[in-house]
């Protein structure tokens, strides 16, 4: 495993364009490795509330942050069309010179709490549907990101000649970062993907349950990296750090040594956490965590 962790942050995409901006300079600023940008079409939990596009927010941010990488964790695929997707994260990587982390996975589906079916009369996959669009998907956004000219012929999607130019500025492409939580889901990551992200699992689940599900999860990677015959160190492990955990995490220098030790002992190297911008009271441990603690886990 690789002792080198990195340590990210996501932000949500509800506050005003100027505080957005004050944010993520404050975040590279602090010296964190990434900062992210979740990927919905509206806050499910506030759906009338203010709240902007992922896409157009990774463009924009891009130019008032300097050397730290930026990503979407994830892009849902119901919401993009994966040659589409590709034009987006190009365009992005270009104007980021070189600093995209593409995430995607399947999306949060309409009993699960994702709002944009009913609203936009959207449809809304099977779980098999889902996983079988998704293995396609990653195999043509793999093959347009390394290449100038892709031609695919599955089940869901067709392209033809479809042209990437330019190419991204990283070289073979921007790291993929594919966010999976069941079985079908991480053989993909496993075979496709530079990074497997995870979290403990719904947001009311207790901590304890969070890290048991996480491990059986990385045993499972564990096996099927050995089945298929890949080298698990090639694939990098990332926990969002989620649910009670992330209320907690920058409350004290205790909580986030804890959660770190925790995760790491079970070979996650990347962990991304919220920015408490919905908890102020946190924002001072939140500095100090970044500049005297987080140098000591690196």
């Amino acid at each position: 495993m690789s002792t080198t962790r990195k340590f990210g942050i996501i932000t949500l995409q509800q506050l005003p364009w100027n505080e957005t901006i004050k944010v993520w300079k404050k975040i590279e600023s602090l010296g964190f490795d990434s900062v992210w940008i979740a990927d919905h079409f509206v806050n499910y939990n506030d759906p009338t509330g203010d709240w902007f596009d992922c896409w157009s927010l990774l463009a924009g941010l891009s130019g008032f942050t300097k050397t730290i990488r930026i990503g979407s964790l994830v892009s849902p695929l119901p919401l993009h069309h994966p040659a589409q997707l590709v034009r987006k994260a190009t365009t992005v990587d270009h104007i980021s010179n070189g600093r995209l982390e593409i995430g995607i996975g399947t999306g949060i589906p309409g009993d699960k709490g994702e709002l944009v079916y009913d609203m936009i009369n959207m449809e809304d996959w099977s779980p098999p549907e889902r996983v079988a669009r998704f293995e396609e998907a990653i195999q043509i956004i793999d093959r347009c990101l390394r290449q100038p000219i892709t031609s695919f012929d599955g089940k869901y999607y067709k392209i033809q000649n479809n042209p990437t130019s330019p190419l991204p500025i990283q070289k073979p492409r921007p790291p993929i970062t594919v966010g999976a939580m069941g079985k079908s889901m991480m053989r993909l990551a496993i075979r496709y993907a530079d990074t497997w992200s995870s979290y403990g699992g719904p947001w009311g689940l207790g901590p304890d349950e969070m890290f048991e599900a996480t491990k059986n999860r990385v045993e499972f990677v564990e096996s099927y990296c050995k089945q298929i015959n890949r080298d698990p160190t090639t694939l990098k492990k990332s926990i969002l750090v989620y649910g009670s955990d992330a209320q907690r995490i920058f409350a004290s220098e205790e909580n986030f040594k804890e959660i770190i030790t925790k995760y790491s002992s079970i070979g996650f190297d990347e962990f991304i956490c919220y920015y408490p911008s919905l908890d102020p009271s946190q924002l001072k441990s939140f500095e100090t965590i970044a500049t005297e603690i987080i140098p000591e886990y690196r």
